[in-house]
């Protein structure tokens, strides 16, 4: 996926951005980037990300930028910020979001008299490229920003730097978070709340869905007001968000433990102990453990010193056997045991079937499997959080194809009712061919109350395939 970050400040941002936009590395792996501008005018570095952390490729940068204003991205996909020269002066830009309808946009600025661009390696468009070209067909930032809003198809959250201060846009239905730092020497903009507290920031606002505000080192306005409707990604808090983070008022960290305590609820399994797939698994197991009164124990350790993340490379055999890298066993911990193990969500299944098969060589007697949300059964459409090129890489689609053939999309509805047949079978199914001793997931509803906001402002796409 990818985060953002931006600064603005009466003195030299470069360390605050340098830090602010560090922390937002749990968001993305391939790029990083950061663009300042001051007196020696607009600076940009890029760099490759994805065999070295960001602080460490960009040490030698913070020695050599300069400037009280500042963005910077870690990115998942495209390299940014980008530095454009237009009619509407010159500005820094920076994006996270998904467009589905690229040729469609393509054309569009074709037709506006935009000539070129510049192809990226495997043939594709820059999409921030494509943002900044699409602003240029209005008069005003501000116009070109709400010209993007309405014309991309998928999601796009932004921060344009120009030589006075930054521009920061949330997704026109806020499915991404932006959230607005204020300290004495200025403001800055994330993507992620906790980003700032350490850099002597104190939240002073969070966009609403479409909203833009201009910010400088002497204030912020709103330039463009926020829309009532929000569909905000409900994933952000069972996995990619990190645990410090707050959107909406709920706190990452607070939503685990509710989640995992409304897991316990329904359960009826009495194991050993209770045990969290590290990192995003873990709180949802403390909350469970909390709730069900069973002891929360780690019988196996992530190693984090060295390892990067699973899914980091572009093969799935590489990030499968970087996943069981990591995790060492306890065996003190797990021999003659019966475990709860509750995982963020399952995909494809192949790691956590493997994570389980290293649980029994290490003596566990039972393995029971409690994802923290519902079964996956769509591909995201609005942000990038899966290299998946198909449905069918969801372990939850190849069942439904296997069992209905040509009539498993219409199927695909009552196999997302927990209270049906089909749901049934194909849990147990998923249970048997993952070698689980049981598996329940997560319910919609309980879901949805773990986190306490209304379900018409959260995006549940993925569950239930509702726009």
């Amino acid at each position: 996926m990818g985060g953002i970050f931006g600064v603005a400040l009466k003195k030299d941002c470069v360390l605050d951005l340098f830090f602010g936009t560090d922390y937002h590395s749990h968001l993305g792996t391939r790029r990083g980037g950061m663009a300042v501008y001051g007196e020696k005018g607009f600076n940009r570095s890029i760099h490759n990300i994805q065999n070295s952390p960001f602080r460490t490729k960009f040490e030698k940068d913070v020695e050599e930028l300069s400037g009280n204003i500042g963005i910077g991205c870690i990115s998942d996909t495209e390299p940014q910020p980008l530095l454009v020269q237009s009619h509407l002066g010159s500005f820094a830009i920076t994006t996270v979001g998904k467009i589905n309808n690229t040729e469609e946009l393509v054309e569009k600025t074709f037709q506006n008299g935009n000539t070129h661009f510049l192809e990226m390696s495997g043939g594709n468009i820059n999409p921030t490229e494509l943002v900044a070209a699409l602003m240029n067909h209005k008069d005003t930032i501000v116009e070109g920003i709400q010209y993007v809003q309405e014309c991309i198809k998928g999601s796009m959250t932004l921060i344009v730097m120009t030589k006075e201060g930054l521009y920061a846009a949330r997704d026109l239905y806020g499915r991404t978070p932006l959230s607005i730092g204020k300290k004495e020497e200025g403001y800055c903009i994330a993507f992620e709340s906790f980003a700032y507290i350490n850099l002597g920031y104190k939240t002073q606002y969070e966009l609403g869905p479409a909203e833009i505000v201009y910010v400088t080192p002497e204030g912020m306005e709103t330039v463009s007001p926020a829309k009532e409707e929000m569909k905000i990604c409900t994933f952000l808090w069972i996995y990619y968000g990190y645990p410090t983070s707050t959107y909406e008022g709920i706190n990452v960290e607070k939503m685990r433990y509710d989640c995992g305590k409304m897991l316990a609820k329904r359960d009826h399994v009495t194991p050993d102990i209770v045990a969290g797939v590290p990192d995003s698994g873990t709180a949802h197991a403390i909350g469970y453990a909390n709730a069900s009164g069973i002891p929360f124990a780690r019988p196996f350790i992530k190693y984090t010193p060295t390892w990067a993340r699973s899914f980091m490379p572009t093969s799935q055999n590489q990030r499968n056997l970087i996943a069981r890298m990591k995790l060492i066993p306890v065996d003190a911990l797990i021999k003659d045991k019966s475990l709860l193990l509750i995982d963020d969500s399952i995909v494809r299944g192949t790691q956590l079937r493997e994570t389980t098969e290293l649980l029994y060589e290490s003596g566990a007697k039972e393995v029971h499997i409690r994802p923290a949300c519902p079964p996956l059964l769509f591909g995201c459409k609005y942000l990038n959080f899966s290299r998946s090129n198909s449905e069918l890489d969801l372990i939850t689609r190849r069942i439904i194809l296997e069992r209905e053939g040509d009539k498993a999309e219409e199927m695909l509805e009552d196999y997302a009712n927990p209270d049906s047949q089909n749901y049934k079978e194909m849990i147990d199914t998923i249970c048997r061919q993952l070698k689980f001793t049981s598996l329940r997931f997560h319910r919609l509803d309980d879901m949805i109350e773990s986190v306490g906001i209304k379900p018409c402002k959260l995006c549940t796409y993925c569950w239930n395939g509702k726009e």
